[in-house]
Parts: C-alpha cells; structure tokens; sequence
C-alpha cells in the first residue's frame, strides 16, 4: 500500500524543512488508520523525532503561525494553508493522580517509535508513517488486527485512563470491529472507575459512536459487553422487558431499542441532516422507551406499556445528563421522547372521524413536527414485522397535514398581539391576558387566518369581556 498521498501537496514544504534540519517527522493515529481503511482523514498529527520542542518550533516558524499547547508545551499547533496540524515530540506518560489529568509527562527527541508507540490505546492506532521514507511502522500488529477486524490494547497501560474503554466502543461501532476477549476482560476490571469520568468527556465519545457509525447499535452492544453500560443504568434497564410480540417479534425492549438507533441513524443519513439535529432526533431516538421498564405489564394476556411516554422524561434527563448532552437540547430531547407515538395514536383517530387542523396546531406548539416524524419513523422501522420496511402511513399522513399547515419546521405563532387589543380599548391586565390566550386558541382551530381576520374575530368578542 502507498502512503505516498497521505499528506496534501500544500505541506510538502514542511516535511522538506523537518528533513532538512536532521528530524524524523511521523504521521501517527487516525490518519494512518483510515488510509489501511480506504477512509478520509482529516486529522493530521505528526510526531517529530530528533528535534528539541525549541528547535522544532523554529523550523515551523517560517510557514504559519505556531502556538505551543499541552503539559510541558510538547505539542505545537501549526496553522498552514487552511490547515491546522497537531505537531507534537514523542512522550512518556506516567501516572501519579487521579483521572486524565494525573499524568507526568516526559518529551523525549531520542525515544524511538516502539517505546512512543506503545502508550496508544489499540494495536490500530499505534501505527505511523514514515514520512522521509513512507514506510509503514507497526510495532504492536496493528495492520493485522485492523485487517482482522479487532480492537486490542497494546499493554495493561491501557488501565491508566477509564475513559479507553468508552473509545473501544466508539471505535466498535464507527468500524464494525469486535473487541479482543482480553480487551474486553480488562475494560470490565474498569468499571468501578467509570463514574469518575468528567461528563465532557463522555460526550466527546457518544458524539462519536452516534454520529460516525452506520450501526450505532454495535457500539451500545459493546457498551453492554465491557461493562460500560453501567454508566446509563436506564438504558441497562431496557434489557429483558418484554413486549406484545404481535408488534414486536423482535424481542424485548434492548433489542427494540437498538434496531431503532440503527434505523434513526440511516434515516439521518438519507435526510442529510446537519450533526446537531441528527445527534438530537437519534438522542430522542435511544431514550423514546425508557419509560417502558416502568409501565411494562401483563393484561389479559398482552404485554403493554400504557403511560411509558411521559414515564420517559424522568430517565431521559438522567441519560442525558451523565452522557453531558448540551443542556439547551434536553428539554427538546424529552419533548420528542414524550410525543413520539403522537403520529401513529392521531392516525388510528383519524381513521375513526377526521383529525382537526387544531390538533395538529397544538401538536406542532409542543414539538417540531419534521424532527416527530423521523422519531416515529425510526421507531415503525426499528422492529422485524414484515411491514417495517415499508413506508409508515401515519409519518406519511402527519408529514403531509403538516406541510399544509405550514407546522412542519415551526409552531404556529399569535397573529394578535397585546398592542392590537390595546388599539381596540383594552388595557393590559389580566382581561387582555384572557382575551390574548382565547384569540390564540381560535386560531388554533382555524376560525382566522390573518391578522385581519383576527381582528374582526377580536371585535365580535369584545362584548364578552369586561375591560377591568
């Protein structure tokens, strides 16, 4: 295999500058990787031997601006041509502290590639390029495993940082790899230590295993494999809950669970949705049936989850929270897991008598309807029914009452302001507020359509309310 194009011709000077003042430069970590993989990278990291952290920042100086980071200042960030490279010195990591910031570092010039290597995580990420030569380094057989399809750590180091085992099921799911039986044996020894990581830090991995896998549910499996699941007990609790297998013959509610993510996650692909929406519908999409632990019953014979909806909201916040999801999005999150069988409970009535353009209004006041709709549509597709895979009418049905009712995207807001009741004689207190709230409610029901239709709403209303 070629390495020769790993690098974009703009850096070529670089190297050249590197090579010329003695150095070794090294293309190290998911660059490496996802060229054996035929994937694009865009992280560029490059690990320079032979060259003091001084010396080498004078030979970046001349191409960009360079600024030093990290403990000790090891590791330089040079912006080049509208790229930015983390350019670091080999190092030795020793624990003496809690956490990830319990480390001493040592930057060593002369340390050669075996020993710098070998305090990466995974045998695939401990390989590198030689940039002088673009000869492939593996120490730790990594090319082997990544051609097996396996993640392995490299030495019991691996202990130091908890938050390695959340990575090894980021990785499983973005690759479809399993994990080596002693890996996994050595991230259940962690699991006790988990709790210690930083909520920030969580996030950066579970934004990584929904975002970047086609089959997030290989993630949440390893999760439950490694004893990683420990951390979000409301999803642990999905496991084993039976449901009506007339719906479900999936199985329980775990499996339900993930065949959703799975589905939430290809239907975010085939909408191009930006990464904040898509991360907030397969958010929605993981919690919709944490409720179901807590309202699974028998009657008369029929496994139901009556009320689980709103049971949701509780163990959604508690998902959310340790995960470190944004608190701005949280409130939407639960709102979609709280409505999520809306679509299919107003289709069911619709086939009964027709449903009122209200009631999609008041809908829509509670949740965006575009966003609704996928949430439903994964969870119609996330099951092993012979019509799963087929269009679901109710998302179809909604999707369209919507587009006409231009809710899709917005909630409806109030044509009628308190300045326009003012206009007409009615001073601000809490008549104005009643009038206010009662002008909103028919149209809501579609009884105006404009603000001049309202306003001659609101003058065949007047009589009715006192102005004091």
């Amino acid at each position: 295999m070629s390495f020769t194009d790993l690098l974009p011709i703009v850096l070529a000077p670089m190297v050249e500058r590197l090579l010329a003042a003695g150095a070794t430069p090294i293309l190290v970590g998911g660059a490496v990787r996802d060229r054996m993989l035929g994937r694009e990278s865009k992280d560029l990291d490059i690990e320079v031997y032979g060259l003091s952290v001084d010396a080498l920042a004078g030979v970046l100086a001349p191409l960009g601006s360079v600024h030093a980071v990290g403990k000790c200042f090891g590791v330089l960030k040079l912006r080049l041509d509208g790229y930015e490279l983390d350019i670091s010195l080999p190092r030795r990591d020793r624990k003496v502290g809690q956490g990830h910031r319990g480390f001493e570092v040592d930057y060593d010039p002369a340390m050669t590639y075996v020993e710098a290597a070998s305090r990466r995580d995974f045998t695939i990420n401990s390989m590198g390029v030689n940039l002088a030569t673009c000869e492939l380094l593996d120490p730790w057989g990594g090319e082997a495993d990544l051609k097996a399809g396996v993640l392995r750590h490299i030495s019991d180091a691996f202990s130091e940082d908890p938050l390695r085992v959340l990575r090894a099921c980021q990785f499983a799911a973005r690759f479809g790899f399993s994990i080596a039986p002693e890996t996994v044996f050595l991230c259940r020894s962690l699991e006790t230590e988990l709790p210690s990581l930083s909520s920030e830090r969580v996030w950066g991995e579970f934004r990584k295993l929904l975002l970047k896998a086609e089959h997030p549910s290989v993630g949440l499996r390893a999760l439950q494999e490694t004893g990683a699941l420990s951390l979000f007990p409301e999803l642990a609790a999905l496991q084993g809950v039976p449901q009506n297998p007339r719906y479900h013959p999936e199985g329980d509610v775990w499996i339900h669970n993930n065949l959703v993510i799975d589905a939430c996650a290809a239907i975010c692909r085939e909408r191009w949705l930006e990464a904040d929406e898509a991360l907030v519908i397969l958010l929605a999409a993981l919690c919709h049936d944490l409720g179901k632990p807590a309202t699974t019953r028998l009657e008369d014979g029929q496994w139901r989850a009556i009320g689980h909806e709103e049971a949701g909201e509780a163990p959604t916040r508690c998902v959310l929270g340790r995960m470190g999801c944004p608190p701005s999005w949280v409130d939407g999150i639960v709102a979609l897991v709280r409505e999520h069988t809306r679509p299919l409970r107003l289709w069911d009535q619709h086939q009964l008598k027709p449903v009122s353009d209200g009631a999609i209004r008041r809908l829509a006041l509670k949740v965006p309807l575009r966003q609704l709709n996928l949430v439903a549509l994964a969870d119609f597709r996330g099951r092993t029914s012979a019509d799963a895979g087929g269009p679901c009418e109710a998302v179809e049905w909604l999707s369209a009452r919507a587009a006409q009712l231009a809710v899709a995207d917005a909630a409806p807001k109030p044509l009628l302001q308190g300045r326009d009741l003012q206009q007409l004689g009615i001073a601000p207190g809490p008549a104005m507020g009643k009038l206010l709230k009662s002008a909103f409610e028919a149209q809501l029901d579609g009884e105006y359509n404009c603000r001049e239709e309202g306003l001659n709403w609101l003058r065949s209303q007047l009589s009715q309310f006192s102005p004091h």
